[in-house]
């Protein structure tokens, strides 16, 4: 199997993921999608849990190159941490999809431990680019950054769960604003 069917059974995968979450993923229908026998499938991913790893490693591969990128285009902190929830609202663009890791973060309890691991890197990437971020804008003392990194992410994630579930992303749009507004962001 070449590299590019691989790709784009990781590309399936990924969206699927992020509609459907980790239980949606499902080799014969992400075969039909990519145009392949499911069997296939196998030659690169033996197993569901060895897929679900390897879609949520390089979702969180590709945040962080996207992050690292954002801050280094604007060279401006603060910049930086006011365009950080388009990475969220981004999937809701696409057909009402949330962020992948978090739709796999509520299945935790049914996650294979691989994808346990890969989940949280997601998180932990995140929350680590936040707290380096919001020291270098001088927004809090390095001691309460890794806090408000957290909690910044937390109300990020949120707000893209509240937009999906009434698919309306004025609403996610209005709650960063909230956030703004509030201090937790800035504007």
């Amino acid at each position: 199997m070449s590299s590019n069917a691989k790709e784009a059974i990781l590309a399936a995968a990924k969206r699927t993921a992020q509609a459907h979450g980790y239980g949606g993923l499902n080799f014969r229908d992400l075969a039909a999608e990519v145009g392949i026998k499911a069997a296939s499938i196998y030659h690169h991913f033996p197993s569901k849990a060895e897929l679900g790893a390897a879609v949520a490693r390089r979702y969180w591969e590709d945040t962080a190159a996207e992050l690292e990128a954002m801050l280094a285009e604007s060279g401006d902190p603060r910049q930086s941490l006011s365009r950080y929830p388009q990475v969220f609202r981004t999937a809701l663009t696409r057909d009402n999809r949330i962020c992948m890791c978090s739709f796999m973060a509520a299945e935790y309890d049914d996650l294979p431990d691989a994808v346990k691991t890969e989940v949280q890197a997601f998180a932990d990437v995140n929350v680590a680019w936040l707290a380096k971020v919001l020291s270098a804008a001088k927004l809090v003392s390095p001691k309460q950054s890794q806090t408000r990194a957290r909690a910044i992410f937390a109300a990020v994630a949120g707000a893209q769960l509240m937009a999906r579930s009434r698919a309306d992303i004025a609403l996610f749009d209005s709650v960063i604003e909230s956030y703004r507004a509030a201090g937790l962001l800035p504007a």
